[in-house]
């Protein structure tokens, strides 16, 4: 292994796989899409303890929702030098943007369990109704609605 590697804990594909319960082919994925960029040794790849903390955000910015590119722009806003104001301002915006999103996906599930749940009822009234009568009381309130309406009258 290469010696500026020697001074800082590093780890193998493998090691970094296990750690987080992701595939091999998902690192190499990451890197793929530049959000990792380890060190080789040989045909190895090397992870570097800040390759471990870039998986570690990668997974928790993929966990809230957020993008593999707004992933990327805020890892890139690591090295800026300003102490992560910029970072953190970006990611306040990309958070409050995610919050929002997820607000409307849950109110829509909301009003489509209340449908469901209405359509349970439903169902469940009219199944109810027509195992006591049988196949005719259909027949039988079929005709009597048309009566009512006057439809059947002379």
């Amino acid at each position: 292994m290469p010696k500026e590697h020697l001074r800082e804990r590093s780890y193998t594909i493998s090691q970094l796989s296990r750690e987080f319960g992701i595939t091999p082919r998902a690192l190499r994925f990451y890197e793929d899409k530049d959000l990792l960029h380890p060190a080789r040794d040989g045909m190895n790849r090397v992870y570097s303890m800040r390759d471990r903390a870039r998986v570690k955000l990668i997974l928790q910015g993929k966990r809230i929702g957020l993008s593999l590119n707004d992933i990327r722009e805020l890892l890139d806003l690591y090295d800026l030098g300003d102490g992560q104001r910029a970072q953190m301002r970006a990611s306040l915006k990309k958070f409050q943007r995610q919050v929002g999103e997820l607000e409307r996906k849950k109110q829509d599930i909301e009003e489509s369990l209340v449908a469901l749940h209405n359509a349970i009822d439903h169902v469940k009234a009219r199944l109810d109704t027509s195992e006591h009568e049988g196949p005719e009381g259909d027949r039988v309130r079929a005709y009597e609605a048309v009566a009512r309406a006057g439809l059947g009258a002379d």
